[in-house]
């Protein structure tokens, strides 16, 4: 499956398909002096448009990466998604604007048999390609396919609404547009609002994917040679280019020749698998049963720490006499420094002819 030419033609479509309601929809709210639906109409013309910014950020994030940019423009396509957005929320402060205006001060509308059939036809078209697009956009992972999607299921929504108006307008005699505009104007700010968030997370940079990590660590141990797999970090360069880096266990009196072997087989084979570029790390792990009762006796006093949720890569170096090991502190820990501080003299005072050195890892994954 080509990625960027299912993107471009889903939006094509969307384009061609925009633009037809802006026309039919145009015609008929001019002839039934219908704000509601004038303002369908322009909201379908910033939905054409958002679908042509989607093409232009899929283009432009193809592009190889250069020595001005060696991650290549992958990001490109979450600053398209953010404009999209962008638009969404426009038009929906735009109909609440409107919307609020109609309420206080009503007009009439005249709606005829055949603009309230192409109002129906229109909810549902737009209902239905809007779970098209948005997919689309799940299957090949484009958060602008999404967020076009969701706007077109939200438009259809609107149109609805402007559907029940128009009929108790003709038939009961009262005016709803005004209000029923402003509440699902207000639905339509959230949903922009949504979308936003959802994309400047992805630029700022999310949290790596759990299920993903857990999966990535579960691979890595399976291979020979290979103690454990630790401090996965992953860098989103766009939804088809992640780069990363991730820390084995191996045994220490390991030859540099055997660990490149390791090292080389994770490398082709995450790539081969996930698609991730991977940097890989070594822990050396002692053997002996001296440094595991050490290991026994330090981690012991882990118990006193509930911001600690893990911890690996205990080296001890009985010639320089020092102790290393990591420990993986969550985000909400008051203090990093503090807790190494603590039981940097925690080890020491247990060994007291040992240097300790601790090293705080982030919680950057699962």
């Amino acid at each position: 499956m080509d990625r960027e030419k299912v993107i471009i033609k889903v939006s094509v479509q969307g384009i061609i398909f925009n633009v037809i309601l802006v026309i039919f929809k145009a015609i008929v709210g001019l002839m039934a002096n219908s704000i509601a639906i004038i303002l369908d109409a322009v909201n379908n013309l910033s939905d054409a448009l958002a679908q042509i910014i989607t093409i232009v950020g899929t283009k432009l994030s193809a592009k190889e990466p250069d020595k001005e940019h060696p991650y290549g423009y992958g990001r490109i396509e979450y600053i398209s998604s953010a404009i999209v957005a962008v638009l969404v929320l426009f038009a929906g402060v735009t109909a609440l604007k409107e919307s609020a205006v109609k309420t206080i001060h009503p007009e009439p509308a005249e709606y005829t048999v055949a603009a309230l059939i192409i109002i129906a036809v229109a909810v549902v078209a737009k209902f239905l390609f809007g779970r098209y697009v948005k997919a689309q956009g799940v299957k090949v992972d484009s958060q602008a396919l999404i967020a076009t999607g969701t706007d077109s299921f939200m438009d259809s929504i609107l149109s609805l609404s402007t559907l029940v108006a128009a009929l108790i307008s003709k038939f009961a005699g009262l005016s709803l547009e005004g209000i029923l505009g402003v509440i699902l104007s207000l639905f339509i700010i959230k949903a922009g609002i949504d979308i936003l968030k959802e994309t400047l997370g992805s630029i700022i940079g999310d949290r790596a994917d759990g299920e993903l990590t857990v999966a990535l660590k579960k691979r890595i141990r399976e291979m020979d040679g290979v103690n454990g797999a630790y401090d996965v970090i992953l860098h989103d360069y766009g939804p088809s280019r992640s780069i990363g880096s991730v820390h084995i266990e191996v045994d220490a009196n390991m030859t540099a020749d055997e660990i490149h072997l390791i090292t080389d087989r994770i490398m082709r084979d995450i790539y081969d698998e996930y698609g991730i570029v991977l940097t890989v790390g070594i822990y050396a792990s002692n053997t002996d049963e001296t440094t595991k009762e050490m290991r026994k006796n330090i981690w012991a006093n882990l118990a006193d720490y509930e911001h600690v949720i893990g911890s690996h890569a205990f080296f001890v170096d009985f010639d320089r006499k020092y102790i290393s090991y990591d420990l993986v502190v969550s985000h909400k820990a008051p203090s990093f420094n503090a807790i190494a501080e603590e039981m940097k003299a925690k080890t020491e005072e247990l060994y007291p002819d040992f240097k300790a050195v601790v090293n705080i890892d982030h919680d950057y994954s699962d």
